[in-house]
């Protein structure tokens, strides 16, 4: 049986400890649900500051009610991540109620009733922001990327993707406001051209991830700039159409911190370009080939005698001049080999 001061160290130390691990564990709507039916329980999630930090209305309906509503809150006063992925019921003018905050992250992503003008009013309420991403707008344009950079210096994680209304000026406006880039999602951004990656590549030399997936007007005018990004790690060009051997040779290949590569569909590289990366690249760790032709064995062979040590996934799907291979054959080439997809 406890003694007293044992049952008390139980209730002051190991109750709360394990309470708030447990908590950490759990959606914020339950946590709220649990400390609204339990005393106990409400003081000490009232008392644990960093589970208020973030202020989590994923997917929620009346989301603008229920912002406007959590924001008054004390808990809430030092909020830094505000989450209204997919959240309904929620538009621009359900932004005003932020206020000038210390807000660190937002995530509008799918939030299809946001345009400019709410990006606008987090531009002017949240200037500390450094994560931003609204993926797969269509009424977000250049005024609202515009304001968001020129105003959020710290920006350090953008995700536009699927943003069609961006342009080269947003990239422009970056290349001089958003020194402070180390992410960068530019998936379908279709707009874009050589003329706003340049501007961007030649400023921007902090980014470490860069998504250009389904750019398909890119040439190697953009891809010779991206020797500048020696911190490069991430680098998606799915779709890149345009990208030769010369694109690989004068930039890629010398991003050695290079770890994912993705040159799907890049269907203008050869065996060339593929042995650059490899004599370049020793920290790759992915790499998709998928569907060029214009690899073969050869390629294969050069990045197992460079790369051996760091790759672990290889996609050549639909490279028909690669041979099949046993796993024990494909062991002794990547020792560190764990998903090889071959085509059928």
């Amino acid at each position: 049986m406890l003694e007293l001061s044992e049952m008390d160290h139980w209730e002051r130390v190991v109750i709360p400890h394990v309470f708030l691990l447990i908590s950490s564990k759990v959606s914020q709507k339950d946590i709220c649900a649990l400390a609204s039916v339990n005393s106990f329980a409400r003081r000490l999630l009232l008392s644990h500051s960093p589970l208020w930090k973030v202020l989590d209305l994923h997917g929620t309906s009346k989301a603008g009610e229920r912002l406007a509503k959590a924001i008054t809150l004390a808990q809430f006063e030092h909020v830094e991540e505000v989450n209204l992925e997919f959240a309904q019921g929620f538009d621009d003018a359900d932004l005003q109620c932020m206020g000038n905050r210390d807000v660190q992250r937002i995530n509008l992503n799918a939030c299809q009733k946001i345009t400019d003008s709410g990006l606008s009013v987090i531009a002017k309420s949240c200037p500390k922001l450094k994560w931003f991403s609204i993926y797969w707008n269509l009424k977000v344009t250049d005024t609202g990327v515009v304001a968001l950079v020129r105003s959020c210096k710290d920006l350090s994680y953008l995700n536009l993707s699927g943003c069609k209304g961006v342009t080269d000026r947003s990239l422009e406006i970056m290349s001089i406001n958003g020194r402070c880039l180390t992410e960068l999602n530019l998936t379908r951004c279709i707009k874009l051209t050589d003329d706003g990656l340049v501007k961007l590549l030649e400023s921007c030399h902090n980014i470490q991830v860069l998504y250009l997936y389904a750019l398909s007007n890119l040439t190697d005018k953009s891809y010779v700039n991206f020797s500048k990004l020696q911190d490069l790690r991430v680098l998606d060009l799915c779709g890149a159409q345009n990208l030769t051997d010369d694109g690989i040779i004068q930039g890629l290949s010398r991003c050695k911190a290079l770890q994912s590569l993705n040159l799907t569909w890049c269907v203008k590289v050869t065996d060339k370009g593929i042995c650059a990366i490899a004599q370049n690249c020793h920290m790759l760790r992915l790499l998709s080939l998928h569907g060029i032709l214009g690899v073969t064995d050869k390629g294969l062979q050069s990045l197992s005698h460079s790369c051996a040590a760091s790759l672990t996934t290889i996609d050549v799907h639909g490279c028909a001049n690669i041979q099949k291979r046993s796993r024990a054959d494909l062991l002794k080439q990547f020792p560190e080999l764990k998903c090889f997809h071959v085509h059928s």
